[in-house]
């Protein structure tokens, strides 16, 4: 019999990813158990043996469901069975802190995810999000109302971490499994309607496909590649602009108001990173405000994610660390 090719698949996708690397340079893919992930780290296992590479398997624990120690011990065992260089787990307190579990899971989960990319010098951190993962993304953004970055979904690459299944369906990952004989848990978080993700996975895509056709995910997430393009090539333009205009004494208001509207409000946003906001929970309406207050729509200050404090002063957009309240 041939190679499977929901296998084969998974395999092209992490051929891809990791093109250019040389023998000898460790990758971590990280692994929760489910089946995206473990298709993702057998593929991985695969062709970075043919490469040369050492590649690293990493669990992280989250602690938001009882038993989760055992299960994190139990993808550690998985993942050396699968033939990995080098196990890793880590253990992460979850603070929600005002931005929900989701979010808070994600920014718990990279942090930990970045130490461990040091701490074994690799040059990739390989994730595990599908086609499927990318529709989803393009749809909640779209209800978010949330502009084009949302609805570009998300990066293929981004730093050091990339992202080789957006181009397969989850559907191959869980027949990717299968035809390995690789065991994969299923989050019960992936069934809880109460997350709107899973609302849109279990309800909304499936009624779209029932109306539209099939392929809606495979639709959508390629919208998400061609928006991307658009928005890559505006954040390239906004990027020359702020360099530009910056100066010492923070963003001149004058130089901002001669930008057409799409190059503004993302120089303010680059301008918000640079001082100190949070790139993932940096939104549409953080930088909505931003917009009114230097153009004098408000006044006073705008409170952006990260502690981080908006103002006018005279002539510029300035930044500070928000005051705690004693």
């Amino acid at each position: 019999m041939g190679l499977h090719p929901a296998v084969a698949a998974v395999r092209l996708g992490v051929r891809r990813a990791l093109a250019g690397a040389d023998p000898g340079e460790t990758v971590v893919v990280a692994c929760s158990g489910g089946a995206d992930s473990l298709a993702l780290l057998s593929a991985t296992v695969f062709e970075g043996r043919k490469a040369g590479l050492r590649v690293i398997g990493a669990t992280v624990d989250h602690g938001l469901q009882e038993g989760s120690a055992e299960h994190a011990a139990h993808v550690v065992a998985q993942m050396a069975q699968l033939g990995v260089d080098e196990t890793a787990s880590a253990r992460v307190q979850v603070d929600p802190d005002g931005i929900g579990f989701e979010a808070a899971a994600r920014r718990a989960r990279y942090a930990v995810l970045e130490q461990l990319r040091e701490h074994f010098g690799a040059v990739r951190v390989l994730l595990g999000h599908t086609r499927d993962d990318q529709a989803e993304t393009v749809l909640l953004g779209l209800a978010r109302g949330s502009g084009g970055r949302s609805i570009a979904g998300m990066r293929r690459s981004f730093d050091h971490y990339v992202r080789p299944l957006l181009d397969v369906a989850r559907a191959d990952t869980v027949a990717a499994c299968l035809a390995e004989d690789i065991a994969f848990w299923d989050d019960p978080h992936n069934s809880d309607p109460g997350f709107a993700r899973v609302r849109v996975r279990q309800r909304v895509l499936p009624v779209l496909e029932d109306e539209l056709g099939p392929g809606i995910a495979a639709t959508l997430a390629r919208t998400a590649d061609q928006v991307r393009a658009d928005v890559e090539a505006l954040d390239a333009l906004a990027a020359t602009s702020y360099d530009a205009l910056a100066d010492a004494d923070g963003l001149p208001l004058s130089g901002l108001g001669e930008l057409l509207p799409a190059i503004a409000t993302r120089v303010l946003r680059l301008a918000a990173l640079d001082a100190g906001a949070l790139d993932a929970e940096l939104f549409h309406v953080h930088v909505t405000a931003l917009q009114r207050l230097a153009t004098g729509a408000i006044s006073g200050e705008v409170q952006l994610p990260g502690h981080l404090t908006a103002y006018r002063d005279g002539s510029h957009l300035r930044f500070r660390p928000t005051s705690v309240a004693g």
